[in-house]
């Protein structure tokens, strides 16, 4: 498997980017020219979520074809997806929530990994088990940068990539959070864009999220 870094430590994960593209591939010969754009518009974590039959094999083409890309696995759900995701060479793995069983095998899968999380005492409970980097999900629906500006003060060890409902607009309101490594968004890939396999859109608007930086 190609690849630019022999591992990423966990904090990295967020810090690669501003933005990790959240992707769902429904063909498989879309994923090496997808990634691809996006790496060469400065997103290299890209997240293919497990929402497509071909997803395992897109991660597996995306590990072995695109060098410059860190390609993960998302809406990881089960102790049995967490195995087959990284033997198809997933770098990185990403819930939308977590069960002690499924933090457990997260765990011992040897790659970094980001629990989902929207309540307090989610947050407190990764922290007694010795997580600190977690996903927040769904952003805007559980209270969005308001809601993560009030667990900076009393859990500053926290630290988030906000996914859900958020695009350009929002993005940089949430980069500014100091609890905020990046965040997760689908919006540099449009549906139309990847019908017409146009990969040099994706590449420009990947291009403007790598740019993103907080606002003041």
């Amino acid at each position: 498997m190609s690849s630019p870094l022999p591992s990423v430590p966990a904090a990295s994960v967020l810090d690669l980017a501003p933005v990790v593209p959240v992707v769902v591939v429904n063909q498989v010969a879309d994923a090496v020219p997808l990634a691809t754009a996006l790496v060469a518009g400065g997103l290299p974590a890209i997240e293919v979520t497990l929402r497509t039959a071909c997803a395992l094999d897109a991660i597996r083409a995306i590990a072995d074809g695109v060098p410059g890309a860190v390609v993960g696995a998302g809406t990881v759900i089960t102790p049995t997806q967490v195995a087959e995701c990284v033997a198809a060479g997933a770098r990185f793995l990403v819930s939308p929530g977590w069960t002690d069983v499924l933090l457990d095998a997260m765990k011992a899968s040897g790659v970094p990994f980001l629990p989902g999380v929207s309540t307090t005492s989610e947050v407190v409970a990764l922290l007694e088990r010795g997580v600190r980097e977690m996903k927040f999900f769904p952003a805007q629906a559980a209270g969005g940068t308001a809601y993560l500006r009030s667990l900076a003060g009393p859990l500053p060890q926290a630290r988030f990539c906000p996914t859900g409902g958020i695009g350009p607009t929002y993005a940089p309101d949430y980069l500014a959070l100091p609890n905020v490594g990046c965040v997760g968004g689908t919006w540099m890939l449009p549906e139309d864009a990847i019908a017409a396999k146009d990969w040099g859109r994706v590449e420009s608007l990947a291009r403007e999220a790598a740019a993103l930086r907080p606002r003041g």
